[in-house]
């Protein structure tokens, strides 16, 4: 299928004019117009569930920068949120579940959400940003893996040795499983009604992927994250499939094979040999290294040539992060970047 976005044009290795570019997060803690309409909110979560507030903050960066996609503007732990777990954001410590799950009682007791019920301030978002891009951008929907919200929800916030979901998956491996059934059921649900409410492009994040054993990886990660994709509806538009985990080099050639359309890249990862390993099966997403935007315009610059040379030739390369962008980031270092991205002299294979 044709679209006249070089975004969904070169996630599905089509030609291109140039290489397209958005930022993970980019509508966040870095801009100050942002900063401004979270205050008025008067919180995260209510700045999330509020699709006029987030319509706008999704639309923030559009305004100041170029940039080749918008992305909803929402949160991973959406799903676990109305399955009653209790989330709040505690500032400066992320986010936390006052009901953990940590056993199969618990897990067993979970119900799937309703995404037009349930999750239905996220579709209202969705339809309003779409019809508020009135066709110059196209909009990405997303939800985090199975596996990073089973970590959160399992842990109850943030971890760095993920202990107890491990503790669980090793010696309660009945339990995992049916907790991940519970998340790619709910996960494909909440896309598929992203999809049908507008978004026309789908990326799953997988946080956490990279904390697993190679073997552990594939089996807790990856294979819910492929059922998933396996159950989507792309409806009329045919959207495509993004996978991005953090960490995931080690497994480039089977994400390439889970029948998603792209394979998004952290920082860590060599580009040139990430396309010697895939070949031109997917198209590739990333991956410069965040902190670079810290630096001066003519090291940005220089980075984000050697990054798109990295990658070779057009079709198939979306330039992005290779995580999210941080809030000291200058607005002015993303200018530079998306300007670079689009300056960049361009060659197509």
């Amino acid at each position: 299928m044709d679209s006249p976005h070089r975004f969904i044009r070169a996630l599905r290795r089509q030609p291109v004019d140039t290489t397209p570019v958005w930022i993970m997060r980019q509508a966040g803690r870095y801009l100050p117009e942002y900063r401004a309409t979270r205050a008025e909110a008067g919180d995260f979560l209510t700045l999330c569930k509020t699709p006029e507030l987030a319509c706008e903050v999704t639309m923030q960066p559009l305004r100041r920068f170029e940039l080749d996609a918008a992305i909803l503007f929402s949160d991973i732990l959406t799903i676990p949120d109305a399955m009653g777990l209790g989330l709040s954001l505690v500032e400066k410590q992320g986010p936390r579940f006052d009901r953990p799950v940590r056993d199969l009682s618990a897990i067993q007791a979970l119900g799937v959400p309703d995404p037009e019920d349930d999750l239905g301030y996220v579709m209202d978002a969705v339809r309003l940003i779409r019809k508020t891009l009135d066709g110059r951008t196209p909009l990405i929907g997303f939800a985090g893996s199975p596996w990073t919200l089973a970590c959160y929800m399992v842990e109850g916030q943030g971890s760095r040795d993920f202990a107890r979901i491990k503790t669980l998956a090793y010696d309660r491996p009945d339990a995992m499983a049916h907790l991940l059934d519970i998340l790619v059921e709910s996960i494909t649900l909440y896309l598929n009604a992203q999809i049908a409410a507008g978004a026309q492009a789908v990326q799953i994040f997988d946080t956490w992927g990279g904390s697993l054993s190679y073997d552990a990886y594939r089996r807790w990660s990856l294979e819910p994250m492929q059922r998933i994709v396996a159950g989507l509806d792309r409806g009329p538009e045919d959207a495509p499939v993004i996978l991005f985990t953090k960490g995931g080099a080690p497994w480039l050639e089977q994400i390439a094979d889970a029948g998603a359309d792209a394979l998004g890249l952290d920082w860590c990862c060599d580009p040139a040999d990430a396309r010697r390993r895939v070949g031109h099966r997917v198209a590739l997403q990333g991956n410069l290294d965040p902190g670079i935007l810290r630096a001066d315009n003519h090291v940005i610059e220089r980075e984000v040539a050697r990054t798109l040379d990295a990658f070779g030739p057009q079709p198939g390369h979306v330039f992005n992060l290779g995580h999210g962008i941080t809030p000291d980031i200058r607005p002015d270092a993303v200018a530079k970047l998306v300007n670079a991205v689009h300056g960049h002299p361009f060659e197509s294979a």
